[in-house]
């Protein structure tokens, strides 16, 4: 049997999703103002857009998927893969030091 929500119910999910589209519109501004950034060292700019990426990706996740509302299995399957995520991120950010892996010999 289908459920019957009021037309304020609807009204408060369709603002929600409104203000996490905002949100979404928000981020992708900041990003692409973070890219005109003056900064030396690409390690860190590369640190901030994915920071921004996984905010976003949080508020899809959540809210357009509808996880944050799931039990905790889905908690532990949505930790597990951001774990994972963010040692990713980090194999990125450190294989970024020249210093870190194995230098191929120098040109002659």
């Amino acid at each position: 049997m289908s459920e019957h929500h009021s037309p304020a119910e609807f009204q408060k999910h369709l603002l929600r999703y409104k203000l996490v589209f905002g949100a979404l519109i928000v981020g992708t501004i900041i990003t692409v103002a973070a890219s005109y950034l003056k900064i030396d060292s690409v390690a860190v700019t590369v640190a901030i857009a994915l920071f921004i990426a996984t905010v976003k990706g949080f508020l899809v996740a959540g809210w357009f998927m509808h996880l944050i509302s799931e039990k905790k299995m889905i908690y532990g399957i949505l930790v597990a893969t951001a774990f994972f995520a963010v040692a990713l991120m980090f194999l990125i950010i450190w294989s970024m030091n020249h210093s870190s892996l194995v230098q191929l010999p120098a040109a002659q």
